[in-house]
């Protein structure tokens, strides 16, 4: 589902995308997820699931991060069933390299379906949101 060229330029080049991604890079997750969110409230293209899900990304490593596997485990679901409608790039983002970092964070918590707590986001394994001049 890529968007047509006008409308992909434009998001690209959003001010809140960006600094959302200035956010995400940084790990400060719940930042990323309301300045995405407010980008999200008002636009109704065809990108905006795909928001949705860099929402969820934010608020699922915001989960884990703060020791909540339960919430991590269920919203990083929800965030990859969003995101992976889009690859394998969208509005400047190597989906396929993202989805794969994300599940390599998130390898641990997904595994143990029953884990409650004692796992950690090692933050070697975060992803990281670096925007390419790739053609979709």
């Amino acid at each position: 589902m890529p968007a047509d060229a006008g409308d992909e330029q434009s998001l690209v080049a959003n001010e809140l995308y960006k600094q959302g991604i200035a956010y995400f890079n940084d790990c400060e997750f719940f930042e990323a997820h309301e300045v995405w969110e407010e980008l999200w409230t008002d636009y109704r293209g065809e990108s905006r699931k795909f928001f949705q899900g860099l929402i969820q990304a934010a608020v699922a490593l915001h989960h884990f991060g703060n020791g909540n596997l339960r919430g991590a485990r269920k919203v990083y679901g929800t965030s990859r069933a969003y995101l992976e409608q889009y690859g394998p790039y969208h509005l400047g983002l190597d989906l396929e390299k993202f989805l794969t970092e994300f599940d390599r964070c998130f390898a641990e918590v997904v595994a143990d379906a029953e884990a409650t707590g004692g796992i950690e986001v090692d933050p070697e394994t975060i992803p990281e949101i670096h925007l390419t001049a790739t053609a979709e």
